[in-house]
């Protein structure tokens, strides 16, 4: 499923299951920030958008409602995901709301979340890098379950092609198999990297072909 597909499924999904403030907040969309990262960090590493949620509510120490950005949900852990923007409105913040916003983050902590944060120029100009830090976090915790349990065709595909030219294979190679783009082909491929299915075969700084790795063969149905 394409990005477009299963961001517009998962935000409806969870206007119906929201109540009060937090449905109209989903009502009124979201912010272009807060969408980037699904888009550019989230939906390349992982493939989907389980157990994640969109304006999530949280008593805070006031007995108010706080609203996260993004909420990772997976007994016993919860990681909050927010994004910082420096725009105006984070640049004229009072000291008030400065110091507000250090004691939201700290008693989120204090409540056991975990929290990352990550500034709208880490997700639009070095996404890898957030997601590997995101996807370093989910292997501590689950181990091999961050990944998602079964590949989608568009994987297996890639998988195949690495298994029938029995060598190197390049985004171009996928993107004329699959019919994508080569810039989504990269994608995909650095996906599977990431998960232990295949590893870079040339490259140092920008990756330009990929070789199945030992256990991605088990993969190849």
């Amino acid at each position: 499923m394409e990005f477009d597909k299963a961001y517009e499924a998962f935000i409806e999904k969870e206007k119906k299951q929201a109540a009060g403030s937090r449905r109209e907040r989903l009502r009124l969309g979201q912010g272009h920030a807060e969408k980037a990262f699904l888009k550019e960090v989230w939906w390349p590493a992982f493939g989907h958008f389980e157990h994640l949620h969109v304006e999530y509510e949280v008593q805070d120490f006031k007995d108010g409602i706080r609203y996260l950005d993004y909420a990772y949900l997976r007994p016993p852990y919860r990681i909050c995901f927010e994004i910082d923007g420096f725009g105006p409105h984070a640049r004229d913040l009072s000291r008030w709301q400065f110091a507000d916003n250090l004691l939201r983050q700290n008693h989120l902590v204090m409540d056991h979340w975990t929290v990352l944060r990550f500034s709208y120029d880490d997700i639009t100009e070095k996404p890898r890098r957030c997601q590997q830090m995101i996807q370093q976090l989910m292997g501590r915790w689950f181990g091999d379950e961050a990944s998602p349990p079964d590949l989608n065709y568009r994987d297996k595909e890639i998988v195949r092609l690495a298994v029938h030219k029995q060598g190197a294979i390049t985004p171009r190679d996928v993107s004329q198999r699959l019919s994508i783009t080569t810039r989504y082909a990269r994608a995909l491929l650095h996906k599977l990297v990431d998960q232990g299915i295949l590893l870079p075969a040339t490259g140092n700084e920008r990756v330009r072909s990929f070789r199945l790795a030992p256990q991605g063969r088990g993969y190849f149905l």
